[in-house]
């Protein structure tokens, strides 16, 4: 039951990020300079950086839960349906805890 909360909580923040993503990109239709000052911007805040790592640890998991349920999906594994979930959940784990330096790179 939390592989499909936490999927489906996952899933609603990746839709409200590519409203977010539109609205910055669509400063790049006024001219160049306002989309350089917008990201400049953006990426001097560090909520933003922080915020980047979290964006990175919803999609990382988003993948990988939905690589499990697809080999659910197709009857690979149904026995071990919990472990793959914690899998994904240890690997999502180590995926940001090692991207973290990278968004902070500068930050400080």
């Amino acid at each position: 039951m939390w592989a499909w909360i936490f999927h489906k909580f996952t899933g609603w923040v990746l839709i409200g990020y590519l409203f977010t993503h539109v609205a910055v990109l669509s400063t790049a239709t006024v001219d160049g300079a306002t989309y350089t000052q917008t990201l400049q911007g953006l990426e001097s805040l560090l909520l933003v950086r922080f915020l980047e790592v979290g964006l990175l640890a919803v999609a990382a998991f988003h993948i990988l839960n939905g690589v499990r349920l697809l080999f659910v999906d197709l009857g690979v594994g149904l026995e071990a349906q919990d472990k793959a979930f914690y899998a994904a959940l240890i690997a999502t784990a180590a995926i940001t805890v090692a991207s973290i330096p990278t968004f902070l790179v500068g930050a400080f």
